[in-house]
């Protein structure tokens, strides 16, 4: 499954909606990014998206803070974001030390500009339905599966992994698709028997080859939402990729949708924000 030319055409759409926005309103649509300290892959990963964003024509607003900044200068900080009416979507880039509530820092991202899915607004209403920003890697999974015409309803859904902006979110979308879904994670006992079930595998539990090609059913759709370093994901894929009847690929698959939901949804928050929608 290709995630990268997926990605391509999503953000070409984005492009042109960005586009009009600003020919219409004067105003491109404006991400803000918030990050940390320095650790060297979370600097990597908000130079990618805001490079990105400067390529689909989206304003990119980038606040750098202190590794020492306490919870409330962090919230103090995305609290402004939230009341700016130039900024239309939030991206807090996380990690942000294990000093910092995270979550308290996530909630003052205003629900509206919660272009990342993060906040316990998003989180209920993609487990209702509602209308919302969903978690970015889980609405890039969903619309992986959509562009290769899977169709989820009856199946039986394994998720591994239980994270609240991965592992979570992607059963609950699952689960509104129609699909069974069963949730595992590292410490599911028989959890190669519960893979071998899965008409669709989610794997999102961050270890390197944590699950073996041989425990995946013939012709299962596999999803590999996890990374580590060398290029590695959550699947064994070279074994996986000669049972499954789809599989995305590490790196290729999930990643470059992730950042291209984050866009599409930063364009949506503008497209609401001015009154155009």
């Amino acid at each position: 499954m290709d995630g990268t030319a997926l990605a391509r055409r999503t953000l070409e759409a984005v492009s042109a909606s960005a586009a009009d926005i600003l020919r219409r309103t004067g105003t491109a649509p404006c991400l803000a990014t918030v990050l940390v300290g320095e650790d060297p892959a979370s600097v990597t990963y908000v130079r990618m998206k805001r490079a990105r964003c400067a390529k689909a024509g989206i304003e990119s607003r980038h606040v750098a803070l202190p590794a020492e900044v306490s919870t409330a200068g962090l919230v103090e900080t995305i609290t402004e974001l939230s009341e700016d009416p130039g900024v239309h979507g939030i991206l807090l880039q996380h990690p942000v030390g294990p000093h910092i509530d995270e979550r308290a820092a996530f909630e003052a991202i205003a629900p509206e500009k919660d272009v990342d899915g993060v906040t316990m607004h998003s989180f209920a209403a993609m487990g209702f339905g509602l209308p919302g920003f969903v978690s970015c890697t889980p609405g890039g999974i969903m619309r992986l599966l959509d562009a290769y015409e899977v169709d989820l309803a009856g199946k039986h859904a394994v998720v591994v992994g239980r994270s609240a902006i991965l592992g979570k979110p992607a059963g609950m979308l699952l689960l509104g698709r129609d699909a069974t879904v069963t949730y595992c994670h590292s410490r599911t006992v028989g959890l190669p028997g519960l893979v071998r079930e899965a008409d669709v595998l989610i794997a999102a539990v961050g270890r390197p080859r944590f699950i073996a090609g041989t425990d995946i059913k013939p012709g299962a759709v596999v999803i590999d939402a996890g990374y580590s370093p060398g290029n590695v994901g959550d699947v064994d894929f070279e074994s996986a990729r000669e049972r499954a009847g789809l599989i995305t690929p590490v790196p290729g698959g999930v990643g470059p949708m992730t950042i291209a939901v984050l866009l599409d949804q930063t364009v949506e928050a503008a497209t609401r924000r001015l009154g155009l929608d």
